[in-house]
């Protein structure tokens, strides 16, 4: 074939305008991920960039945004059932993933109504599907 795929840069959402200091208190506040700067001329721009090691995170502004109720980014948690007793704390809805086993998945949506799965990062690694 001549050349390979070798990893994942970012994955990017959207939301509406003006939703950077929203996007701030769950991506930076509730999931922990730092702020990233973002470079001219995207920072003109609108929008705002998260990460945490390998994970990045990008939401660019949309003028007529329509939240992603389907496609998601899912992201591997250590200690996911902290993380969702967190959020139930915070009113944030945790839904299971039916197709894992209870306690290794689910999902919730960010304040702009984007779907995100979260995955119990050990479980994940001891070799399970982590298809959703």
């Amino acid at each position: 074939m001549g050349f390979a795929v070798t990893g994942l840069d970012h994955v990017q959402l959207a939301m509406p305008p003006g939703g950077e200091a929203v996007a701030e208190t769950f991506y930076s506040g509730v999931l922990g991920l730092g702020r990233l700067p973002k470079p001219e001329p995207m920072a003109s721009r609108g929008g705002c960039w998260f990460g945490s090691g390998s994970v990045a995170l990008h939401l660019g502004m949309e003028d007529e945004f329509r939240a992603a109720r389907k496609a998601h980014p899912a992201l591997l948690v250590r200690n996911l059932g902290a993380l969702t007793t967190l959020m139930a704390e915070a009113a944030i809805e945790v839904r299971p993933n039916p197709d894992q086993p209870p306690g290794t998945g689910c999902y919730v949506d960010d304040p702009f109504g984007n779907r995100i799965e979260l995955i119990d990062a050990d479980w994940a690694g001891a070799g399970s599907a982590t298809r959703g």
